[in-house]
């Protein structure tokens, strides 16, 4: 068995063990184009691989290709576990409750030791016989999962294009090749969906538990979940995406943003006559100056009393006027404070999207069984793409035997057009639970590759883009894939597998 790996930037990317249509794959590709490198990308391996089997491949041909290695690994021996060092190891398990784990104990006694003298599975095989025998406690149990985190193993379609998974990105119009597309979700943005409360337990009735029924077919598990999504849906009305709740909170910050302009209005127009009072004061004061400047000096000292009395009211009238300054200064910053919180509530909850002149908006349409993408179309009006426009893209390439169509709740899936469109065509529409992107997960990694493989693209406008994607489309469909039902195969392989199993 080889494992492969391969270095980028700084981290590196694990390959699981390389299958024989790999292999056959890597070498037919280096020997037509020479490039060692682009044949093991293409083939999805590291270049390690190619080295790794070129003698046996120069030896043998193509036939010694499909022969596996021992997956047996190297062993080094370890003496037989004498009665001291067993005793060693049950003395530092009790002394050592809170570190649990057997790689850990046989790594502190080769440090005690200076080498290797046990190993972790000879040590889970000495604390086991210690617990049988009534020499250890034995091991607490294992956490619950909580109720919170239901896990049921996901189910896939057994045949193609049976059921399809269908999800919606957006990607900005142009694109120099060198940075990070955003990873903005239409729907959220556009819906203003509200994440859900951390500690809002899980029902006891969510409707992913059909799944588990193994005892139902396929069809039976898809129907049986559709029909408890569909209840759940009228019992508590229809909520898209809480978006009345969002409504009624936008209303509330606007409300108390346009209570805080009027507020403001209110202070500046009782401000106006206090400001003319207090100009017209200051304006007598400098002509009371001016006048007694003009006066001789023994007019002056024959009106010095008055002159004082007219000083301490002058004093006391700035005095008043200082402490009306620091009054306003105070309720300014109030009212600042008061502005800056409604607007991060506002940023909160618009969702303010990264700055982009504009988007294109792009269906991804992947079947649920072989993972094989059916159809990458292209849409325009990015962000306020609509149904309508999803149905005339879908209409043409349309597969008249599927049954099932996975989607989030996005505005373009649950309008009336796409539900005429279902009936249409004779498929069940399934609708996954709000906040449970996962179950949809095969079209969102699909999203996450398809933007992984833009990012060192170049285009400027639909019609590049749209070359980008025929040609994405292809490449994707030809590639070996790792999942664990592909092994190593295309989706176009393993497609054909399966219709070749299903006529025989």
């Amino acid at each position: 068995m080889d494992t492969n790996t391969t270095s980028q930037t700084s981290s590196r990317t694990y390959f699981r063990p390389t299958t024989a249509s790999q292999r056959r794959l890597l070498f037919r590709l280096a020997e037509e184009t020479g490039n060692v490198s682009a044949a093991a990308g293409q083939a999805h391996v590291g270049r390690g691989t190619y080295y790794h089997w070129r003698s046996r491949y120069e030896a043998e041909g193509a036939v010694g290709l499909d022969k596996e290695r021992s997956r047996a690994p190297q062993r080094t021996r370890i003496p037989q576990v004498s009665t001291e060092l067993r005793e060693e190891v049950l003395t530092y398990y009790r002394e050592h409750p809170d570190e649990r784990g057997y790689r850990p104990l046989a790594e502190r006694l080769r440090q005690a030791h200076g080498q290797r003298v046990i190993g972790h599975t000879k040590v889970g095989e000495i604390i086991r016989a210690a617990r049988a025998a009534g020499i250890l406690a034995s091991a607490p149990a294992a956490p619950a999962v909580p109720a919170s985190q239901p896990t049921v193993k996901a189910v896939h379609a057994p045949q193609p294009n049976q059921t399809v998974n269908m999800d919606l990105c957006v990607v900005p119009l142009t694109h120099e090749g060198t940075q990070a597309l955003a990873a903005i979700s239409l729907n959220a943005a556009a819906a203003g969906v509200l994440p859900p409360a951390a500690d809002d337990p899980a029902p006891s009735d969510w409707a992913g538990q059909t799944f588990a029924d193994t005892s139902l077919s396929y069809e039976a598990q898809m129907c049986d979940y559709v029909a408890k999504r569909t209840a759940k849906r009228a019992s508590q009305g229809q909520r898209k995406h809480r978006r009345r709740q969002k409504q009624a909170e936008r209303a509330e910050v606007n409300a108390q943003s346009a209570e805080l302009r009027l507020q403001r209005r209110r202070q500046r127009l009782a401000r106006r006559p206090e400001d003319a009072a207090w100009r017209a004061q200051r304006q007598a004061q400098r002509e009371a100056e001016q006048a007694r400047r003009q006066l001789a000096k023994q007019e002056r000292r024959t009106r010095r009393t008055e002159w004082q009395a007219q000083q301490a009211q002058w004093q006391a009238a700035k005095a008043e006027r200082h402490a009306q300054v620091q009054q306003r200064q105070t309720e300014d910053a109030a009212w600042r404070q008061a502005r800056q919180e409604i607007r991060r509530q506002l940023a909160e909850l618009f969702l303010v999207a990264p700055l982009v002149t504009a988007w294109l908006a792009i269906l991804v349409v992947i079947d649920n069984g072989t993972r094989r993408c059916l159809q990458l179309p292209l849409f325009t009006s990015g962000v306020h793409v609509t149904a309508e426009e999803l149905v005339a893209a879908l209409w043409a390439n349309w597969p008249r035997e599927l049954q099932f169509v996975i989607s989030d709740n996005g505005a373009q899936f649950i309008a009336e057009m796409f539900a005429r469109f279902a009936s249409d065509m004779g498929f069940i529409h399934v609708r996954i639970a709000p906040y449970r992107s996962c179950t949809n997960g095969i079209a969102e990694r699909f999203i996450r590759t398809l933007k992984e493989w833009l990012e060192t693209h170049a285009w400027n406008g639909p019609e590049e883009l749209a070359a980008l994607l025929a040609e994405f489309l292809v490449y994707y469909n030809d590639r070996p894939h790792q999942g664990a039902e592909l092994a190593g195969l295309s989706p176009n392989e393993f497609t054909r597998q399966c219709l070749d199993r299903s006529t025989c």
